[in-house]
C-alpha cells in the first residue's frame, strides 16, 4: 500500500460546499466567508513525546485534531479546514482505519473538513495537523489584553490529563475514576463553543497545554500585568479528588499540562459568567485576579504559596 492508496482509502471524502479543490491535488482551493479574518494553527505530535506509543490509534487521531481545535477555541474562532501530515514506519491497515476514525470523530462535530496533507515513511509515528479557522474581522481573542482589575477564569476542571498520563505510565488498576482521567488525556475536550461564548467579554485568553501556572504566566506577560492565583479555587474533578492526595492534585493542576481548557481574563459579574457557562455547556470558575506589575503569585486559602514552573519546553 503506497501513500496514494493510504490517502484514497482512509482520508479522501466527498468535497464540502466551501472547498473548491480538496484532497488529491497539489493544494486545496478554499472559499472563505466575506468579512472574516482567517486564523491558522498547527501542532505536531510525536510518538513517545506527546503521547505514549501504546496509546490506541483512534485516540491518537482524535487527540491530534483536538489539541489544534483548542488553539482555535482560545481565539474564539470557528474551525473550517484542516491538513494532515502523517509519518509512519509502516502503513498498517488496522492502525490507519482506527486512526482515521478517531481523527474524524474529533473533526466532524465541528464540520471541520480535511482538505489535503502529506504522508511519508519514517522511523517514528509523527502527526501534524494544521487547522484554518475564521472569526469576525478584528474579533479574535489574543493573550495580550488582560487589565488590572480583571478576574481570571478557567473552563472545566484542571489537572485531569496529567493525572491520566501518569496513570497510563504507572499502570494503576482500572476503575471508572481511572478511566475518566485517562480519557481526559487521550481525548481532550476542545472548548470551541466556550471560546465563541466568552469572546464578547474576555480581554485575553489562552488554552492550557503546558500547565495552568505556565500558560497563565504567558498570558500575564503578554499583557504586561501580574496576577494572583488562589489554589483553593482551582476546579478539580471528582475522580481527581478521589484518587489523588490534595497536594498531588494541586501539583497536577498547576504544572501537568494537556488539559486544553481555556483560561481567560474578564471583568464580568458572576451571574453573567454563569449564563455564558450554561450557553457553552461547560463550567467556568473564577480562580484569581489580574493586578498591576509583573509575574504570577499563588495563594492557598489566602496565604502565600511559593511555586514556580516554566511548563514543558522542547530542547530544554
Amino acid at each position: 500500500m503506497d501513500e496514494f492508496e493510504i490517502i484514497r482509502r482512509y482520508f479522501e471524502r466527498e468535497t464540502a460546499a466551501d472547498v473548491r479543490v480538496g484532497v488529491g491535488d497539489d493544494g486545496a482551493v478554499l472559499i472563505p466567508s466575506p468579512d472574516r479574518d482567517l486564523i491558522t494553527v498547527v501542532d505536531t505530535l510525536v510518538a513517545g513525546i506527546h503521547f505514549p506509543e501504546t496509546l490506541a490509534a483512534a485516540d491518537i487521531g482524535y487527540r491530534s485534531v483536538a489539541v489544534n481545535l483548542s488553539d482555535v477555541a482560545a481565539m474564539g474562532a470557528r474551525p473550517r479546514w484542516m491538513t494532515l501530515a502523517l509519518t509512519l514506519a509502516e502503513p498498517d491497515s488496522s492502525w490507519l482505519e482506527d486512526f482515521s476514525r478517531g481523527l474524524f470523530e474529533a473533526a466532524d462535530p465541528h464540520e471541520l473538513a480535511l482538505v489535503g496533507g502529506d504522508t511519508t515513511r519514517g522511523s517514528d509515528t509523527v502527526v501534524s495537523i494544521q487547522i484554518i479557522a475564521d472569526v469576525a474581522t478584528g474579533r479574535a481573542m489574543t493573550r495580550d489584553g488582560a487589565e488590572p482589575g480583571d478576574s481570571i477564569f478557567v473552563t472545566g476542571t484542571v489537572g485531569d490529563a496529567a493525572a491520566g498520563l501518569s496513570i497510563l505510565q504507572g499502570g494503576l488498576a482500572r476503575s471508572d475514576d481511572v478511566d475518566f482521567l485517562i480519557r481526559r488525556f487521550a481525548r481532550p475536550d476542545a472548548r470551541v463553543a466556550a471560546g465563541a461564548a466568552i469572546a464578547a467579554v474576555a480581554h485575553a485568553a489562552i488554552d492550557l497545554s503546558d500547565g495552568l501556572f505556565a500558560d497563565l504566566g504567558k498570558l500575564l506577560a503578554a499583557s504586561e500585568v501580574s496576577g494572583t492565583l488562589e489554589l483553593a479555587d482551582i476546579p478539580l474533578s471528582s475522580p481527581m479528588s478521589s484518587l489523588m492526595a490534595e497536594n498531588d492534585a494541586i501539583r497536577f493542576a498547576l504544572g501537568g499540562g494537556d488539559d486544553y481548557e481555556l483560561c481567560f481574563a474578564a471583568r464580568i459579574a458572576d451571574a453573567d459568567i454563569g449564563a455564558i457557562a450554561e450557553r457553552a455547556g461547560v463550567s467556568i470558575t473564577r480562580i484569581g485576579r489580574v493586578d498591576e506589575g509583573d509575574g504570577l503569585r499563588c495563594t492557598r486559602n489566602g496565604d502565600d504559596y511559593p511555586y514556580r514552573d516554566d511548563g514543558y519546553r522542547h530542547f530544554h
